[in-house]
C-alpha cells in the first residue's frame, strides 16, 4: 500500500531528527513571514502546509508528489504516489478541533457534515512552543475506524448557529484518539524558538532590484 511506503520513510531516524531539528525553524518561519505589526494571519496554515508538501518533495521527488490538487477536492492537499494526503496543523498544548472544510455558508457546512466520511491519510502537525507537540501521520483507515467508533455527532462539530462560522470540524475528542491510535506514526518534537533575523520584503526588494 502507498500509505505503508510514506510511513516507512516517516520511521526512519534520520528523517525522524531532520524532522525534529528543522520543522520548529520553518514553522518560525512561516509564522514571521504571516504576521503583521505582531499579529499572525490567518495565511499562516497555507505556508505550514507548503513547508510540509516541501518536505514530501524532498522526501519522495517531485515526479511522486502531486501538489496540483484541483479545487473541487476540499479534504486533499497532496497526493504521494497516488495516495491522497490532508495536511493539518494546530497550536495549543491540548488537543483542539481542527478544520475540516472551511466554509461561511451554514447550508454548506450542514451538507457537508451529513455526507462527510474519512478518504485520506492525514498529515497532522501540534505545534506547542512551550512544551511538547508533534507531527502525526495517520492513516485513512485510522480514521475511519474512529469514525465508526464513536459515530458522526462525536467526531465532526459544525460551528454554532448566529456565530461568525469558519467551518466543520474534527472535534478535539475524536483528534485526541487519531493522534494516540496505536496506528498512528508520531514524531515528538521540542518546539524552541530561534532568533532569526527575518525581513519578509528582502526577496522582494532583491527581485526589484535585479537588472
Amino acid at each position: 500500500m502507498a500509505n505503508e511506503k510514506i510511513i516507512t520513510v516517516f520511521r526512519k531516524k534520520e528523517i525522524i531528527e531532520k524532522i525534529q531539528n528543522k520543522l520548529p525553524y520553518l514553522f518560525q518561519l512561516a509564522e514571521q513571514e504571516s504576521s503583521r505589526a505582531g499579529k499572525l494571519g490567518m495565511e499562516v496554515g497555507s505556508v505550514r502546509e507548503r513547508v510540509i508538501v516541501a518536505l514530501l518533495v524532498s522526501r519522495f521527488g517531485e515526479k511522486n508528489v502531486e501538489t496540483e490538487i484541483p479545487i473541487t477536492e476540499a479534504e486533499i492537499d497532496v497526493r504521494v504516489f497516488g495516495n491522497p494526503i490532508s495536511i493539518k496543523t494546530f497550536t495549543g498544548k491540548t488537543f483542539t478541533g481542527v478544520k475540516l472544510i472551511w466554509t461561511v455558508d451554514p447550508k454548506s457546512a450542514l451538507e457537508f457534515s451529513q455526507k462527510y466520511f474519512p478518504i485520506c491519510d492525514m498529515i497532522l502537525v501540534q505545534i506547542n512552543w512551550s512544551n511538547g507537540g508533534g507531527f502525526y501521520y495517520i492513516k485513512k483507515e485510522t480514521q475511519q475506524k474512529v469514525f465508526n467508533e464513536i459515530g458522526r455527532e462525536k467526531y465532526i462539530k459544525l460551528p454554532k448557529l448566529d456565530t461568525n462560522p469558519r467551518g466543520v470540524e474534527i472535534t478535539k475528542e475524536a483528534l485526541k484518539m487519531l493522534a494516540e491510535n496505536a496506528d498512528t506514526t508520531k514524531i515528538t518534537i521540542d518546539w524552541k524558538r530561534k532568533d532569526i533575523n527575518f525581513n519578509p520584503y528582502k526577496r522582494w526588494v532583491e527581485l526589484w532590484e535585479e537588472e
